[in-house]
């Protein structure tokens, strides 16, 4: 399972929303999944070879028209919500 999680910039918030996603999957028993953080620039291409996208609500529509499930993140601080919406994508 590939998931790519996106931010505007690609730096700082991405990578927590990466690094909270790795503890999500970890707690849902999902230990072959990659997750890649990404700007949205870089995320267009990417999101067409993933499996899930996760970003915030202003990002979602500039994600474009992908096969990728795009999942919305309110609060990228939050293992539990994404605990949450990750568990009805993962295995």
């Amino acid at each position: 399972m590939k998931i790519v999680a996106v931010c505007g910039m690609g730096i700082g918030t991405s990578v927590l929303l990466k690094m909270n996603a790795e503890k999500a999957l970890r707690a849902l028993g999902v230990d072959d999944a990659d997750v890649e953080a990404a700007d949205i620039g870089t995320a267009r291409g990417a999101a067409r070879t993933a499996d899930v996208v996760l970003t915030s609500e202003e990002l979602a529509p500039e994600i474009g028209e992908v096969p990728a499930t795009v999942i919305v993140i309110d609060n990228f601080t939050s293992v539990a919500e994404i605990t949450e919406k990750l568990t009805p994508h993962v295995g």
